[in-house]
């Protein structure tokens, strides 16, 4: 069956006014499904790392000769050699739709689709499935209705999902679709062959890294550090490697859509803040199991519960921010003295602080870092804040916070 996704929409009004469209995301999140669902009669073609099954790199413009638009090119970052065959190609013509890309590797490719196709092609991001796009739900992203009227959205009767798993199973599972009908006891053999082929068919290509066991560490090393601000010091000194060799291989997990970061946010202002970036993994279930988080009766004693709850909103709150036209810019917020706030969204000179919190109940004192924001920057156009927190009703906490459940989502 197949599971509705946030972005289409956008994907499918962008392809009426371009050429050229590139989905990109990590492996597995789904990129060649929504593309096939979306437009059935497109021919597909995948690209492979080691064989050049179409003798693509040695003659592109023969195998688009033999393949004609409309044409679906997955994982195009294989044979970056066609993308000047394609520039060359869609200028021929004025049809909107002609090639629909999809790539899991950003650093091997990206510098070329600017030189290749700057101004031809439409870049869209796809990430792990959120709750209501698993639950197969209303795909109306509520993150529009806030930001566009906070107030109203805040008075209106929001409609909550049917949730069919504990909040622990869907954070352990997480959110790619090759797991949606896996039962619980498989998904650790699913995540090691995910962790096997990431390391020796996507970092080993991008990157002439020669112990994939230390990168291994690595990536579990950074799983544990989700929703923390970023220390390379610190984090090239637990295994071994410099602080730019640390940061070169966060800049590898980022550029194949495996990690991301939120900056943060400092404005005009006299307080001593934080300038580090907050870093994110792209789908709680692989942290989990890089974590060695066994079970969800085990991830709820488990003392990184938070920061993966963290994690788990966070992504699903970009993913609703990436189908909307105009998305927001999302900061953290944090001053050296202790008050933060997890997520700044700035929209149109607006700003919408947003804390996360792990637990089944919200009182005053959960809100203290949103109110500093507000005192810290008076200036500023702050709209009413959420916490959106683990239980399951929403309230008041104070006149500027609202308490919101997870299953909001």
């Amino acid at each position: 069956m197949y599971h509705h996704r946030f972005i289409e929409q956008k994907l499918a009004k962008i392809a009426d006014f371009n050429k050229i469209i590139l989905l990109v995301g990590a492996r597995q999140v789904g990129k060649s499904t929504v593309l096939q669902h979306l437009f059935p009669n497109v021919k597909r073609v995948l690209f492979d790392p080691v064989q050049d099954f179409y003798n693509v790199k040695s003659d592109p413009d023969l195998f688009l000769n033999n393949f004609p638009a409309p044409l679906i090119l997955d994982e195009i970052q294989f044979v970056t050699e066609l993308l000047p065959a394609l520039k060359r190609r869609v200028d021929q013509s004025s049809q909107t739709g002609q090639y629909y890309l999809t790539g899991s590797q950003n650093l091997s490719m990206m510098q070329q689709v600017s030189e290749s196709l700057a101004g031809r092609v439409a870049i869209l991001h796809l990430g792990s499935m959120t709750p209501s796009e698993i639950m197969n739900q209303s795909c109306a992203p509520w993150l529009f209705s806030y930001l566009l009227n906070p107030e109203q959205w805040l008075r209106s009767e929001n409609k909550l999902l049917t949730v069919q798993r504990s909040l622990f199973e869907m954070i352990w599972r997480g959110g790619l679709p090759g797991i949606l009908e896996m039962p619980n006891e498989l998904l650790p053999n699913y995540f090691s062959s995910y962790v096997q082929t990431y390391l020796e068919r996507d970092i080993r290509l991008i990157d002439n890294i020669k112990d994939l066991h230390q990168f291994d560490r690595y990536i579990s090393l950074a799983s544990a550090l989700t929703s923390q601000e970023i220390n390379y010091s610190q984090l090239g000194r637990e295994i071994g490697l410099t602080p730019q060799m640390a940061k070169h291989w966060m800049a590898l997990l980022t550029y194949s859509y495996q990690w991301h970061e939120i900056s943060p946010y400092s404005g005009n202002t006299i307080k001593r803040l934080s300038k580090r970036c907050k870093g994110y993994m792209m789908d709680t279930g692989l942290a989990c199991y890089l974590q060695r988080i066994s079970s969800p009766e085990a991830l709820a004693r488990h003392p990184s519960l938070g920061s993966l709850f963290e994690t788990y909103i966070v992504n699903h709150l970009m993913r609703m921010a990436e189908s909307l036209y105009a998305a927001p810019q999302f900061y953290h917020w944090r001053t050296n003295g202790g008050a933060e706030v997890d997520i700044i969204m700035e929209r149109d000179g607006c700003f919408y602080p947003i804390e996360i919190k792990c637990k089944s109940m919200i009182s005053k004192h959960d809100a203290r870092g949103i109110h500093m924001f507000y005192e810290t920057f008076p200036h500023l156009n702050v709209m009413p804040g959420l916490i959106i927190y683990a239980g399951n009703e929403r309230y008041a906490v104070s006149d500027k916070v609202f308490a919101v459940p997870w299953h909001v989502l």
